[in-house]
């Protein structure tokens, strides 16, 4: 199988035991699936819920604290021993994971957003495991957030994840409770989140989450938006992560195989998404990209025109003022214009990802002649 990016996001009931104690056998059974899908060459990013759910109880606290304060307090206690568990049980597989706790204004801020993703590559690069989780202690928002299933749709978006997979204690998507209704129907597959399915969906079924079918399908309905598939379902053993990866999950595909999901991004980026500029390039840039395959470079850029940030969408026109194609691109309108037409090892530094692309080949859709 091809390497992909894979970013996992685990619920508070898939990690602890009813009673909000950390389970140390699902916590193992999960780790061993992120080091199986790991050894087999795709990068991974874990998004880990739990830290509240794994405090409370070292405060005293009987059940699910109700308060903002309370629920603050646990997860300040949660996290670090959240991570302890994960840091013991995946040096048995000679990984190191590394914590990243976000909120989010770290998305709206483009500074903090573009050293996110730095961050995020930087440790992928050196074969670290990115643990990912809201900052509960300090963020208000995330406690209506979804237990992270939209943290982990958008964190999934801007890296450009070839998959999302959302493990939950029930195996997929229903038209109902199967809790308390055996009629309930299961999803196998969703083409997309519609307002219908959203009307009935439910909400949080476990004490210690808070996320319910709902959550997931507008975390769904956001990622899908972004171009990246999404399976919400359930799993036991290590090698769940692959199974799930090739289509044989248990639970709900949402969007499409995940190996279209290159093919759905151009889509978004061609039909759906917002343009923020237009750059101008000269005919050697054109001929490389349409015609050799190659990513567009500073060295061809010859215009720049509006106003726009990293890892947003621009039209791209030749020397003649037509329209070749649509890219999302690594640097700002402000940089690339400090850039444009110099060589690569000049320009990367201003790029969000610190190297010499203005559009990678892979975020660029060629259009039609009109």
């Amino acid at each position: 199988m091809k390497k992909q990016l894979v970013v996992v996001k685990i619920g508070s009931s898939s990690l602890t035991n009813a009673s909000g104690t950390i389970s140390e056998e699902k916590i193992r059974d999960h780790v061993e699936a992120l080091a199986f899908i790991k050894n087999e060459g795709h990068e991974v990013i874990l998004i880990s819920s739990g830290a509240v759910a794994a405090g409370f109880g070292s405060l005293g606290y009987p059940t699910r604290p109700k308060s903002t304060a309370g629920k603050q307090a646990a997860a300040a206690v949660g996290q670090g021993l959240l991570m302890q568990q994960y840091i013991q049980l995946f040096k048995e597989f000679d990984m190191v994971p590394a914590q990243i706790l976000l909120t989010r204004e770290d998305f709206y801020s483009q500074t903090r957003f573009q050293n996110l993703f730095s961050t995020i590559h930087e440790l992928l690069q050196r074969g670290v495991l990115p643990i990912i989780n809201e900052n509960d202690s300090v963020s208000i928002e995330e406690l209506t957030f979804g237990d992270n299933d939209l943290l982990s749709a958008l964190v999934s978006g801007f890296l450009h994840a070839n998959a999302l997979i959302i493990l939950t204690d029930i195996n997929g998507l229903y038209d109902g409770n199967p809790r308390v209704s055996r009629e309930a129907k299961k999803f196998n597959f969703i083409p997309e989140v519609s307002e219908e399915l959203l009307a009935v969906a439910g909400e949080s079924g476990s004490s210690v989450g808070t996320g319910g079918m709902k959550s997931k399908l507008l975390a769904a309905k956001k990622a899908l938006s972004l171009g990246v598939s999404v399976f919400v379902g359930t799993g036991v053993g290590k090698e769940k992560l692959t199974d799930i990866l090739v289509g044989k999950g248990d639970g709900t595909y949402i969007g499409g195989p995940f190996q279209t999901q290159m093919q759905m991004r151009k889509q978004w980026i061609a039909y759906h998404s917002q343009v923020g500029g237009v750059i101008e390039i000269d005919d050697g840039a054109e001929r490389a990209i349409l015609f050799q395959g190659k990513s567009l470079l500073p060295v061809g850029v010859t215009n720049v025109i509006g106003e726009f940030n990293a890892l947003d969408v621009v039209v791209v026109r030749n020397q003649k003022g037509m329209t070749v194609g649509k890219g999302q691109i690594y640097y700002s309108s402000k940089d690339l214009l400090k850039v444009k037409g110099l060589p690569s090892e000049q320009s990367k530094v201003y790029s969000i990802n610190k190297k010499a692309e203005v559009i990678h080949r892979d975020n660029w859709v060629t259009m039609p002649k009109e």
